[in-house]
């Protein structure tokens, strides 16, 4: 939810290396709407930033030294109560990818992308959208894409079988990784249609956003993952 008066994304940087924090700051202050409320570079530095700031968007390096980024997303997301979280890491592990979208991140971007996509993903996952793209979205979610089929008598399958079949078809979309517009235009509906249906979604399926319905829809077989 945007802050009175808000005018600008605000972003807090957690990464242990003081040059990348001083670089990513000046690609941040650069944006016309975007701006650097605070950096830290350890887990202490970035709790209190997190509770005294409550940035939209917290910038978070996996390895931070004194521990692992992924330890601290559950108590980031406690202290900011509107924050979300994009992982910027120079790691490739799709194991550490998938334990921090499973903790809540909604964005992973990789240190050696240009600035903008970062840029880009900023936008992006502050409207509520994830931004994981298909090949690491198909790393993170294979194996739980694989996991057996729920059981009629689960009270998951009961959640489903809540769905109506345009919001199955919503669900179908949004596993292929596109947004509402591209969602409206394919089932000849309105942007407005569509928020609708995701909400009434959110609700029967009891997840929050976007990435915990794409994690969702891949375990239980609504959606098939990227190839």
């Amino acid at each position: 939810m945007d802050k009175p008066g808000a005018k600008y994304i605000r972003v807090l940087l957690v990464d242990d290396h003081q040059v990348v924090r001083t670089g990513l700051r000046m690609i941040i202050e650069s944006q016309p709407d975007m701006e650097m409320v605070g950096e830290a570079g350890n887990r202490a530095e970035a709790l209190a930033l997190a509770a005294s700031e409550d940035p939209d968007i917290i910038l978070l390096d996996l390895d931070l030294g004194d521990s692992s980024g992924t330890d601290i997303i559950a108590d980031l997301l406690a202290a900011a109560s509107s924050a979300r979280i994009i992982i910027l890491t120079g790691l490739r592990s799709p194991e550490a990818y998938k334990k921090a979208v499973m903790l809540g991140a909604m964005g992973i971007v990789v240190k050696d992308k240009a600035a903008d996509v970062l840029i880009n993903a900023i936008k992006v996952v502050r409207k509520g959208e994830a931004w994981l793209d298909p090949a690491t979205t198909a790393s993170i979610l294979g194996e739980v894409s694989r996991a057996p089929k729920a059981k009629p008598t689960d009270p998951e399958a009961e959640k489903i079988a809540t769905l109506t079949n345009r919001e199955r078809e919503v669900v179908a979309l949004i596993g292929e990784g596109i947004k509402n517009k591209e969602i409206a235009d394919r089932l000849f509906i309105s942007e407005t249609t569509v928020r609708h249906h995701l909400t009434s979604i959110f609700d029967k399926l009891d997840v929050d956003d976007r990435v915990e319905l794409l994690i969702y829809a891949f375990k239980h077989k609504l959606a098939d993952p990227p190839r």
